[in-house]
């Protein structure tokens, strides 16, 4: 059996090249590691993961053409036993019980120390689920928050673009009061004292993107 065969067989995701050249030296000074192939977005991730089939893929969230979310799901579709750890500067609680429930088996931060990601890899290769200290932190904190409405979210998200009641009104179809109603309940349940703070919670907890 080669090395190669031997040793845990890993796919990089990540739009920046440093990134992933950090994570190559990082494999290639571990004698159970091998990278096996890299991706610089989510489409690319898909066709290497389909051609190298790694026993571990280590993926980003925000990548240009595809995401590593929708990219997550879409390999866990068609590979279910495919192991993913994502590797994020975001630590919304939201966002990452996003990708937890879409199928990622490990969470960590950028900022995380070498040693932590080596060891997430050899952790989630046998079947381990693993979240930086940072993650389970947010998870914990917001565990007894009551989450925002499909409905909540759209008028939040329209918030954030800058739109005001009359505009989202508009966009959404419904009346100004419905959404005077709604911004209510978004400045309640996130403790928000202002529209704007209650849009950079949502884009922090990864409640909305833009």
């Amino acid at each position: 059996m080669s090395s190669e065969q031997a040793s845990i067989r890993i796919l990089v995701v990540d739009d920046h090249p440093v990134v992933r050249q950090g994570i190559a030296v990082l494999v290639g000074t571990q004698a159970d590691m091998t990278l096996v192939a890299e991706a610089s977005n989510g489409r690319e991730a898909i066709q290497q993961f389909r051609a190298h089939r790694p026993d571990i893929t280590i993926m980003d969230l925000q990548m240009p053409e595809m995401n590593g979310l929708d990219a997550l799901v879409a390999i866990r579709g068609e590979f279910p036993d495919a192991r993913i750890i994502v590797l994020t500067t975001y630590t919304g609680d939201v966002q990452i019980l996003r990708a937890l429930k879409s199928g990622a088996q490990g969470y960590l931060l950028k900022n995380t120390f070498h040693k932590e990601l080596v060891d997430t890899i050899r952790a989630v290769h046998a079947g381990k689920k693993t979240l930086s200290p940072e993650a389970s932190y947010q998870i914990a904190e917001h565990s007894t928050d009551e989450a925002l409405t499909p409905a909540e979210v759209s008028v939040l998200r329209l918030i954030a673009a800058g739109n005001a009641n009359k505009q989202i009104a508009g966009q959404l179809s419904i009346t100004e009061e419905t959404v005077k109603s709604r911004v209510k309940n978004i400045l309640s349940k996130l403790g928000a004292q202002d529209r704007t703070q209650a849009a950079v919670i949502g884009l922090k907890r990864g409640i909305i993107n833009i």
